[in-house]
């Protein structure tokens, strides 16, 4: 008789979406449940959730139910999750999880605040020791929603909507890309779950192991982006490309090995974009995943991010390497690409441009005297004083950049920075954290 009624069970609990979602997702026959028969009134909890195998590599999942109340957070939900993510944190394997859901069981009150706070909890706990990632593909309302983007990456569905407002007001995927709660929007479910996987394999385990190695492939050589003449060929992974247009982050391989990429495109960052770059840096750092950054910037249009980047890159310990493609001017190089805030290695392009203020004024503040022609010739003039006085070779000549190298010699440089690099050891000041 129990058999009949566990098989049943089984019969019911594998025919549900939810329970597709991750078989679908996990390398086939590798998804195991926990928790299976556990119950939420009078059906089954709203989520299912397990482990498996994911291109050869351990990971959990969840995957909100529909089938069950909407998938509606509820204490058994909670208690589920909470199993889950206890278990990621032991064993040190990373996190996905599939948010559509209604809501949650208001019913039952403060019980359901404090399922949901303890889930929120360990969430917190996870970030920085395993990856986590939210793949978003309808509904994510209020505490679902607050979990979902307290991941590293969170990724949508066109139709999703992701909102901490109960109401759902501009909610839908577009917006959270904009605004950089979601990192990629895509199609539908089935691409979400595949980028989702793609994803994983950039990623490490956790924050003590390497992230998978590949074998090496040679760069796109005719392609126009710097970046892509740079990395392996085929590996580059966009991230939040809608949210701050002045900078692009992307992971990508170099010689097989994992790194984070950072471009800024030849403008003055603004408060999105710095705080893209800062959030990704961090991201980087935490799971010790080398930096790569590609200058050519005006600087900053407001404090308050730029000082977050700063600190960003000030305090990460990763390894940290710049390349000044076009101008870094300011703040901007002290930030991204200069000796002095921590960067390891620092490479420039023979046509880069090192200053202190924009060119022009730096032409009037430091050579007034050769500034003093008709306006006609002043940019001639200015121009001349910032290949003598403002080239990446006088900054190498001061110590300021490591090598000066041609486009077609800087693959070759960073895979030997790397190489290099790759011991790295940092020792840091006793503190909590800080306050930036």
């Amino acid at each position: 008789m129990d058999m009949e009624r566990i098989n049943a069970a089984k019969a019911e609990i594998s025919a549900s979406s939810a329970y597709q979602t991750l078989t679908g997702f996990f390398d086939a026959d590798s998804f195991c449940e926990i928790d299976a028969f556990a119950r939420s009134g009078e059906g089954f909890a709203e989520v299912v959730a397990g482990f498996g195998m994911v291109e050869g590599m351990p990971a959990y999942a969840f995957a909100q139910n529909t089938d069950v109340s909407g998938g509606a957070l509820s204490k058994a939900q909670s208690a589920k999750l909470k199993k889950l993510y206890k278990l990621a944190l032991k064993t040190g394997a990373p996190v996905v999880g599939f948010y559509d859901s209604v809501g949650g069981r208001l019913t039952q009150g403060t019980e359901l605040l404090a399922g949901c706070g303890e889930v929120l909890n360990l969430v917190s706990k996870l970030s920085g020791a395993v990856p986590q990632v939210s793949v978003v593909t309808g509904t994510c309302l209020g505490t679902n929603a607050l979990a979902a983007v307290s991941a590293d990456f969170v990724l949508m569905t066109e139709d999703a909507q992701l909102s901490l407002d109960v109401t759902g007001a501009n909610a839908d995927a577009d917006y959270n890309a904009k605004n950089g709660n979601a990192a990629l929007v895509v199609k539908d479910a089935e691409e979400a779950a595949q980028k989702a996987r793609e994803l994983l394999c950039y990623l490490p385990s956790n924050n003590l192991t390497a992230p998978p190695e590949a074998y090496e492939q040679e760069p796109v050589a005719d392609h126009n982006c710097i970046v892509s003449k740079t990395v392996d060929g085929g590996t580059k992974f966009k991230v939040a490309d809608k949210f701050g247009a002045a900078a692009r982050i992307r992971l990508a391989r170099l010689g097989g090995s994992v790194i984070g990429v950072v471009r800024t495109v030849g403008k003055k960052l603004d408060a999105p974009s710095a705080e893209k770059i800062a959030k990704f840096v961090r991201f980087c750092d935490a799971f010790s995943l080398p930096v790569i950054t590609f200058t050519d910037c005006d600087g900053f249009e407001e404090l308050s991010s730029a000082r977050k980047l700063t600190a960003a890159y000030a305090e990460a310990t990763t390894v940290k390497i710049s390349v000044v493609v076009g101008k870094a001017i300011g703040a901007a190089y002290i930030a991204l690409a200069g000796t002095g805030a921590n960067a390891d290695m620092v490479y420039a392009f023979p046509d880069a441009v090192i200053s202190p203020v924009n060119v022009e004024a730096a032409a009037f503040i430091m050579a007034a005297d050769k500034m003093n022609v008709p306006v006609a010739q002043q940019k001639e003039v200015a121009e001349q004083f910032v290949k003598e006085n403002l080239s990446a070779f006088n900054a190498a000549q001061n110590g300021y950049v490591d090598g000066v190298v041609e486009e077609t010699e800087l693959r070759a440089a960073l895979l030997s920075a790397l190489d290099m690099l790759a011991g790295k050891r940092v020792p840091t000041v006793a503190k909590k954290h800080s306050t930036i």
